[in-house]
């Protein structure tokens, strides 16, 4: 997690908001220019992401619904003010995966994502309040067939296509065949799992979870070691510790696809 120490006018926030920035040391750790995330430097932290209105509603929902399972923050806020979205929680106690100390042992970290998604794949999600992730995923996918997102190599020298018309057959394919089948992240990437002590502490960035495909965030996680550790060493092994038996194997090309696409 990076910080970056930044000043800003606590009086524009909501009010239930400004009670915790006031008299905190503020930083800067946003990672994406849709969001902005404020890390609060009081008590054992918190964060406040702030965005377009209405676009945090889902993320609140899920990550209070995970925190029910003992797998995500504390949702202290959600709410809509002048236009704009804010969720303030708690910090996870622990680091994200993309610390030193875990990505210096790659095979440990490899073994421990892929267990414990395999885990929270297995959990039982019938009070999800997103419970058809297939319905939006489809949406977005299909908004990726004007080319304008693609991405030919988000999963080079893993699953790659000659052409946009190759992984656009690839996507339509696959899409008739994802299933509701299982609690998902969403977004399942090392920077997104807390660790203390190669323990997990909790989930972050929950906005695309729901039930869904489980091979979605096997894809993700495939991905997110491919990216992190520079290396496509580790594909085999973590698909098999998540265990291969499951998995199918054309499905997760066909998901690489709708990601390139716009998944």
């Amino acid at each position: 997690m990076k910080l970056k120490p930044v000043k800003l006018n606590i009086e524009i926030y909501p009010e239930a908001v400004i009670n915790y920035m006031k008299d905190s040391a503020l930083y800067d750790s946003s990672c994406s220019p849709q969001a902005r995330v404020t890390f609060i430097n009081k008590d054992d932290g918190y964060f406040l992401k702030e965005a377009a209105e209405g676009t945090l509603k889902t993320e609140a929902l899920m990550t209070g619904y995970m925190h029910s399972l003992k797998l995500s923050e504390e949702v202290l806020y959600y709410g809509s003010f002048h236009g704009r979205d804010y969720l303030l929680s708690r910090k996870i106690q622990g680091e994200d995966c993309t610390h030193p100390d875990y990505l210096s042992d790659p095979k440990r970290l490899c073994d421990t994502i892929a267990s414990l998604l395999r885990e929270l794949h297995e959990m039982d999600g019938k009070g999800c309040p997103v419970q058809d992730r297939i319905m939006t995923y489809t949406k977005s996918v299909k908004r990726g067939f004007d080319m304008r997102s693609y991405e030919p190599d988000l999963f080079k020298g893993i699953w790659e296509f000659e052409s946009f018309s190759d992984a656009k057959c690839a996507a339509e394919e696959g899409l008739p065949l994802l299933k509701k089948e299982v609690l998902l992240h969403g977004d399942y990437c090392l920077p997104n799992v807390v660790l203390n002590n190669w323990k997990l502490s909790g989930y972050i960035d929950l906005d695309c979870g729901g039930i869904g495909d489980r091979h979605i965030d096997v894809v993700w996680g495939i991905w997110t070691l491919n990216y992190n550790l520079g290396t496509v060493e580790y594909t085999s092994r973590f698909i098999d510790v998540y265990g291969k038996d499951i998995i199918e194997f054309e499905k997760l090309r066909m998901i690489a696809a709708m990601e390139m696409i716009g998944g």
